[in-house]
């Protein structure tokens, strides 16, 4: 039987019951291009110049655009084998996204979709809620049932393929015609609220899979990192005590509400009772999440050149490891993002502490048992490198959210009544503030027990300690909650972290460092590009990728060695345009 009378075989009957493909493609298209971007709409309609009957044919054309783009996107599945499963996966995807932008007031973009391939078990729980559940099944259940119910029209194969084309011309065709109606509204609104953009769904979810399959460095897969090169310095020769540092990663870790940074909540109370403990007040991040930060502020190259490189190169780890230290990385959290690939690393994961973990499945532990047998994990390295120096990256859980109630104990509470649920929207904004409050004086906690543990072992190392959060955290300012903003549009909150710091008497006097001259350069601006030369030069460790001008320990160092006056540390290149965000 030819192409051209396969529809002959089929029952009249039969063909009346079935849907024909592009029913299935528009119906669809215009779902998610209407109900699917409810928060594109609301939006819309908080903007102030979007008001009245103009308002409302921008929106209907917008609408229109972008059923128009979804048609044509659609259209290569056309096929019986194709187009259904593609559809479900289109409709679920959307339905999972406008409930993220709905509830949280996230956008969607390449670095989000990153943090959604890379979310754990653990957290995918805290993120499940009531209100979640029935979102999806609102968005899905609806459409899915018109596209499953009934079979798809079998066409002959030209004019499958004659659909296809009008479906991909036509849908391109629509949206180019509606777009250049409504050019100058529509530019103006997409320049002026550059986050609209990040808001189309599912196009916004396409773009950024496109974005992350097909990545701009070469469109495809990037070329070998290149190796780093790192040498221990003058104070190794004859050192009485080798040198051990502990790198506290925070988590989600806003520096406005740490009451060592001004904050009027007193949730640092360890940190504050001691005069030894520096924190940088004016510090800002490499991104808004923690797949963007954590390996750009290991990275040798600084934000700038971390977003536009071709290919990766070695990190602080590797170059410390290259140095002949020993390393070891433990977390507490959804991994290293890759920085620990080359070093030692372990995992909280199983641990079963039963006063600091919850033995559920997937109830995980509080930052404390980070400190729990970190004796024997450092024993376990090579000796050899174990006696010239030791790096020890403590990956925190902090403040992840949306669940802020879980990572803090329930007998440290301070702040109350707290926001229990993951649904943030549904909780008064003091619970919200209360819930992330507490994280933080647990995080004070574990700081100030990590201080107190180095100190026990001051006969032993030269010891210190750095905690550097990775990005901030939205609580529900302009209705936007947690992170992951683009960088461009995302709120200080998102951008202004905890940077604070601790350098034993040894570790001081081996650097030929006051606590006076660094103190006198706490308040200096200073963004993640220097966490990399800040921790080498503390160590003493020479590096290619290491750049005095940003490290904030350098003009102490070289000047207290040379018996002059302390005095602040140089200031680093500038990452935020508002660098204001500290909340009172």
């Amino acid at each position: 039987m030819t192409p051209s009378f396969q529809s002959a075989s089929i029952p009249v009957s039969a063909q009346r019951r079935s849907t024909h493909p592009a029913t299935l493609i528009i119906l669809s298209a215009l779902w998610m291009a209407t109900v699917g971007n409810l928060a594109l709409w609301r939006a819309l309609d908080r903007l102030p110049e979007m008001q009245g009957v103009p308002a409302i044919l921008f929106g209907l054309g917008f609408a229109v655009a972008i059923g128009g783009l979804l048609c044509a996107l659609m259209a290569p599945f056309i096929w019986r084998t194709t187009l259904k499963p593609v559809l479900t996966v289109l409709l679920v995807a959307t339905a999972f996204a406008a409930h993220f932008m709905l509830v949280y007031g996230v956008v969607i973009d390449p670095t989000m979709m990153v943090n959604v391939f890379q979310t754990d078990a653990r957290e995918t729980a805290d993120l499940l809620t009531l209100r979640m559940v029935i979102t999806i099944a609102l968005l899905t259940v609806p459409p899915l049932f018109f596209v499953w119910r009934r079979p798809q029209r079998r066409l002959p194969v030209l004019r499958q393929i004659g659909t296809l084309a009008a479906l991909l011309v036509g849908g391109l065709a629509l949206a180019l015609a509606t777009a250049a109606v409504g050019f100058k509204p529509l530019s103006s609104t997409m320049r002026n609220h550059t986050q609209l953009r990040y808001l189309v769904n599912p196009l916004n979810s396409i773009y950024a899979v496109a974005r992350i399959a097909f990545p701009r460095h070469g469109g495809g897969p990037q070329l070998p990192p290149l190796p780093i090169d790192g040498q221990p310095g003058s104070t190794y020769a004859q050192q009485a005590r080798p040198p051990l540092l502990l790198l506290m990663l925070g988590e989600t870790g806003r520096a406005g509400n740490f009451g060592i940074n001004g904050y009027a909540r007193p949730t640092t109370p360890g940190l504050s009772a001691r005069t030894d403990v520096l924190s940088r007040t004016d510090a800002w991040s490499c991104g808004t999440s923690t797949a963007a930060s954590v390996p750009c502020m290991f990275s040798p190259l600084g934000r700038d050149a971390y977003e536009s490189r071709d290919r990766d190169i070695g990190n602080m780890l590797d170059a410390f490891k290259a140095a002949g230290l020993a390393v070891l990385w433990v977390d507490n959290q959804g991994g290293c993002k890759g920085v620990c690939d080359n070093v030692p690393h372990a995992s909280t994961t199983a641990d079963k502490d039963p006063a600091l973990c919850d033995n559920d499945a997937e109830g995980g532990c509080l930052d404390g048992i980070l400190l729990e047998g970190l004796d024997e994990r450092i024993a376990a390295l090579a000796p050899q490198r174990r006696e010239k120096g030791v790096v020890v990256v403590l990956h925190t859980m902090g403040s992840h959210g949306p669940a802020y109630y879980k990572r803090s104990p329930p007998a440290d509470k301070r702040f109350l009544p707290e926001c229990e649920t993951s649904n943030l929207p549904s909780c008064d904004h003091e619970a919200i503030v209360n819930a992330y409050d507490n994280s933080i004086l647990y995080t004070d906690h574990v700081l100030a027990s990590s201080i107190r543990w180095l100190e026990q072992r001051e006969q032993r190392y030269d010891g210190a300690m750095i905690y550097v959060a990775d990005h901030g955290e939205s609580l529900g300012e302009n209705n936007i909650y947690l992170h992951g903003m683009p960088y461009a549009i995302a709120p200080d909150v998102q951008k202004h972290v905890a940077w604070i710091e601790w350098i034993s008497p040894q570790m001081l006097a081996r650097k030929g460092m006051t606590e006076a001259c660094l103190k006198a350069g706490a308040g200096q601006h200073i963004t993640h590009d220097s966490y990399f030369s800040e921790a080498l030069g503390l160590m003493d460790i020479g590096s290619s990728g290491y750049k005095e001008a940003l490290d904030p320990f350098a003009a102490c160092s070289r000047r207290e060695a040379n018996g002059a006056a302390p005095t602040p540390a140089p200031k680093a290149p500038s990452s935020s345009a508002n660098p204001s965000g500290v909340l009172k």
